[in-house]
């Protein structure tokens, strides 16, 4: 937006306390080059736009605010002379992308120095060569530095991740490897029972019969209820004493199994009514490897769904077959990242899922978006070990006004007051040296508002420590896939 211009007088000018140092011939060749404008109440420039510009307010009142979510945040507004804004980075060429930075508005009629960003680099790389290669140094140290440590605390984060994944595949994946050994050793008996079953002088339609039973029971293992310990235990005692009263041999070892079967007395009835006398302990017997081979065979399908299940959210943690940015499922995502860290969250921690399922999916770079709850619920873990170990933390996902909510609880000594402003600054950190880089927060702030446009913020106090990311439910127009920062 353009002013009106007027006449720039350098003893003014060299009024404003960002060019009291300078020469009148500094001062001369600044209005030459740059110009007076008056703005009227309303915007001047708008974030993300090119920074053409550099302003320096002569007097007035100005607005400065960034664009968070859908929403305009006010960050400064002030009525001193001098304040600047604009193209401040102009001296750092096209090796930074040259945009504004903010939206800049006045709230009464004010008046502005106005340089063109080409001018004010060309004044900075001539008044002041060794301040610009200090600024220049520092600004890019400063990136290398985050981003050198930003790798290396994302290497971190994946080698817990990999201990934590290899702890909980190699449990499944050993009961797999028992149930397969025992399952072998079942079956060779089995085999047996039914050789010695087969010797005896059975005419077809009894060993038809038995083959009927063996089909049956199979069946009712299948479809077997889940029983609470007191009603199991009684189950099993009526099971051992009718094996006892049937002189069946260790039937305190057998009705375990049969009650996990899903077996009871008045199935054993029908069993005793089916084959002669003589030949039930054989066929009770029989029956029972055909009981343990099933429920062995169900071990081993349930450990190798929990490992199928395991690799499933490994890759959707981390997105390695996915485009990097695509519509997901904020629930799914979540739930892989809690697998995922499911050996940092224990037992003594109870995790709760709160979810909205009817939330809709959103636009988003899932890999980026798992990378922020991993240090959110890092950071929810530790602060409930400060506090012995045990907590709750809380996930809930919910619909705030246009914008999905996802929250992070937990119960924690919670974020002191006089800090509370500086955790998402970059190398912040309260954890002792060598524990933490002060990156996760600063890393997960730029994700979520730089990245998505969304709204990441904190409510504190002990025992009830909320993080709170804000995501837009739609992409913005100006929103192009691209690599992550």
């Amino acid at each position: 937006m353009s002013g009106q211009p007027l006449p720039c007088n350098p003893t003014e000018i060299g009024s404003l306390f960002l060019f009291e140092k300078l020469s009148p011939e500094q001062l001369g060749q600044l209005c030459r080059e740059g110009r007076v404008e008056r703005f009227e109440p309303g915007p001047v420039y708008t974030e993300g736009d090119p920074a053409t510009c550099f302003y320096v307010m002569i007097e007035g009142t100005v607005v400065l605010s960034r664009r968070v979510g859908g929403d305009d945040i006010e960050v400064t507004r002030t009525s001193q002379r001098g304040v600047y804004a604009g193209s401040m980075q102009a001296y750092l060429g096209d090796r930074v992308r040259q945009v504004y930075n903010n939206s800049m508005r006045v709230t009464e009629p004010s008046r502005f120095f106005v340089l063109p960003g080409e001018a004010f680099s060309d004044f900075m790389q001539q008044w002041f060569p060794m301040a610009v290669h200090l600024l220049e140094g520092l600004f890019f140290g400063s990136k290398s530095t985050q981003r050198a440590i930003g790798q290396r605390e994302r290497l971190l984060a994946l080698g817990s991740l990999s201990a934590g994944l290899t702890h909980e595949l190699n449990n499944p994946a050993a009961a797999a490897v028992r149930a397969t050994a025992t399952l072998r050793e079942r079956v060779g008996k089995m085999r047996h029972k039914l050789a010695v079953i087969a010797q005896g002088s059975y005419s077809p339609e009894v060993m038809a019969n038995l083959i009927d039973i063996q089909e049956r029971t199979a069946e009712r293992v299948a479809k077997a209820p889940v029983l609470s310990p007191l009603e199991a235990a009684d189950r099993e005692d009526a099971l051992t004493d009718w094996l006892d009263d049937h002189d069946i041999q260790e039937g305190w070892r057998i009705a375990p199994t049969f009650v996990q079967a899903g077996l009871d007395a008045d199935w054993l009835d029908q069993i005793a009514a089916a084959v002669d006398e003589e030949i039930l302990p054989n066929a009770i017997g029989w029956l029972n490897y055909t009981v343990e081979t099933e429920l062995l065979m169900d071990e081993i399908n349930d450990s190798t769904n929990r490992i199928s299940h395991l690799v499933d959210a490994a890759k959707q943690y981390s997105q390695l077959d996915r485009a990097p940015y695509q519509v997901a499922d904020v629930h799914e995502l979540l739930d892989s990242t809690l697998l995922m860290l499911s050996g940092k969250t224990g037992e003594r921690i109870k995790v709760v899922k709160d979810y909205d399922r009817t939330l809709p999916k959103i636009p988003a770079y899932p890999a980026e978006l798992n990378q922020v709850w991993t240090n959110l619920i890092d950071n929810a873990v530790a602060a409930i070990n400060d506090t012995g170990g045990e907590g709750t933390l809380t996930v809930r996902t919910a619909l705030d006004h246009d914008r999905l909510l996802v929250e992070f609880r937990d119960t924690g000594p919670g974020v002191p007051p006089e800090i509370r402003n500086r955790i998402f600054d970059p190398f912040f950190t309260t954890k002792p040296v060598g524990q933490g880089t002060g990156l996760g927060l600063d890393i997960s702030w730029r994700i979520v508002v730089n990245k998505h446009h969304g709204t990441l913020q904190v409510e504190s106090e002990p025992g009830n420590t909320r993080f709170q990311v804000l995501l837009p439910l739609t992409a913005e127009e100006s929103d192009t896939p691209e690599e992550p920062q």
